[in-house]
């Protein structure tokens, strides 16, 4: 889809509501874990190495954006992504970042192995 330009303010919003959603690590470390699979929160916090607590915090964030689904099976509570578009992104800026630091790498001279410690050059 093209985007109009200039972008409407409400959808302008809209595009700063869904990148919040990944500016934070939590979150980006549960949509990489749940690309694996619906998991619960307690199964997610204990993997994560974080509080129940935070991670139904953000799972909730993610959830009532649209970008997570969540299943009820008696006593628990499974989430899933519902947007895999946002897996897509995430993707593309992984792929930019390391674009972007394969650049600064050809920048900086490697030191040469072969060369003697101490040895004049």
């Amino acid at each position: 889809m093209a985007l109009p330009y200039p972008i409407p303010e409400e959808l302008v919003e809209l595009i700063a509501r869904r990148f919040q959603l990944l500016a934070e690590p939590t979150r980006i470390r549960l949509f990489d874990r749940l690309r694996d699979g619906e998991a619960t929160v307690h199964e997610l916090a204990a993997e994560l190495g974080t509080s129940q607590q935070n991670v139904s915090k953000h799972l909730a964030l993610m959830a009532s954006s649209g970008v997570l689904e969540r299943r009820r099976d008696r006593n628990s509570v499974y989430y899933r992504i519902a947007d895999t578009e946002v897996l897509d992104l995430c993707d593309q800026v992984c792929d930019s970042v390391e674009r972007h630091l394969l650049g600064l790498a050809a920048l900086v001279p490697m030191p040469n192995s072969t060369q003697p410690q101490g040895s004049a050059r």
